[in-house]
């Protein structure tokens, strides 16, 4: 199936984040699995533009964003030549945002691009760039006009920036729609749980052979902020592929996504922020109508995280009226409850 969105020229730049033209892809570094060959991309397409992603040469280990190294070096097969940013953000489901984003700016569709706060509200590219601004207090989230008007890469990063301290997977997950059918797997496809925590796996490339069965290569960034990366097939190490033979549970090297975890954006509608899920609980303004005072989490104990995590504390992950310490990733939860105001 042809995606409805099919740019009829991408940016000269489609990669804007690159110092140079010059680079790797994906496609020229992953050869098909033996039997399959790679499923034609229209031009134009978010499968084209994900199969010609930079990949950084030979095969480096995988950084956190603040330079130290991930402990766990087996899980990817190769990294890309995205950058990471200075602070703990790009997360996960940020980097799905991040390379949605990017792949609508360059297709110069960049009307489109809109994401949800997990508090429900939308955060639209076309305000931010008019020099809109959210206001925060207590569970409404408005936009006043507080910035002067700055269409720049720069100015679309940090548009990028303020989602992914409001959004993760628990929003992303209500706003893609479920594939009903995993066998039909495209390229743009998100393996997604939504959750405090969740994740996200984006299949960057599909290919399939004469039975019609198909293998795809998915990438992921994880917690905390790191190196987006091509994961390797724990079931069978020396590949990247996965064969996707319906609807089971898939184990990735770092999280197991269980059946029904297959998602899509919506290519049928010009309309951005479509919410495709009945137990979003948003209202008309989109906001989420929670009752009395708004939760918080707070660590019910002290329990370790792994190496890679320490001093993750110093990011908050803004949910909308919610505040989640990063830190509090991988612990258990109790709710309590405060009041709170922002404006950025």
């Amino acid at each position: 199936m042809i995606p409805f969105l099919v740019a009829a020229a991408l940016l000269a730049t489609p990669y804007p984040w690159l110092a140079s033209a010059t680079h790797e892809t994906i496609e020229a570094r992953i050869a098909p699995p033996a039997g399959f060959r790679r499923v034609p991309a229209p031009p134009g397409s978010f499968a084209e533009w994900l199969r010609g992603l930079p990949v950084k040469r030979g095969q480096p280990p995988v950084h956190l964003f603040d330079g130290r190294l991930k402990a766990n070096q087996t899980a990817h097969y190769l990294v890309l030549d995205v950058d990471v940013g200075a602070r703990d953000r790009q997360q996960c489901a940020d980097a799905v945002i991040r390379l949605r984003a990017e792949y609508l700016r360059a297709a110069r569709a960049e009307d489109r691009i809109c994401f949800r706060f997990t508090s429900g509200a939308p955060a639209r590219w076309s305000a931010w760039r008019e020099g809109m601004r959210p206001r925060i207090h207590g569970n409404a989230v408005s936009w006043e006009r507080r910035a002067q008007p700055d269409a720049s890469y720069a100015s679309f990063r940090r548009y990028l920036d303020l989602v992914f301290d409001y959004a993760g997977s628990f929003s992303l997950a209500r706003e893609l729609e479920r594939v009903p059918d995993p066998r039909r797997i495209q390229a743009g496809d998100v393996f997604i749980q939504g959750g405090f925590p969740g994740h996200a796996a984006l299949v960057v490339d599909v290919a399939e052979d004469a039975a019609g069965r198909r293998a795809v290569l998915l990438a992921q960034s994880y917690m905390p902020a790191q190196d987006i990366h091509v994961l390797r097939n724990p079931g069978a190490p020396q590949t990247p592929w996965y064969v996707i033979d319906g609807d089971g549970p898939l184990a990735t090297p770092e999280w197991r996504f269980p059946p029904g975890s297959l998602h899509r954006f919506s290519e049928t509608s010009a309309t951005a922020c479509q919410l495709v899920r009945s137990e979003n609980r948003f209202n008309s303004q989109g906001v989420t109508s929670w009752p009395g005072p708004v939760p918080t989490f707070t660590p019910r104990a002290s329990i370790s995280n792994p190496p890679e995590n320490a001093g993750m504390a110093t990011r908050m992950r803004v949910i909308g009226p919610m505040v989640i310490p990063s830190s509090l990733i991988l612990r258990e939860y109790v709710v309590s409850t405060v009041q709170s105001s922002l404006t950025l």
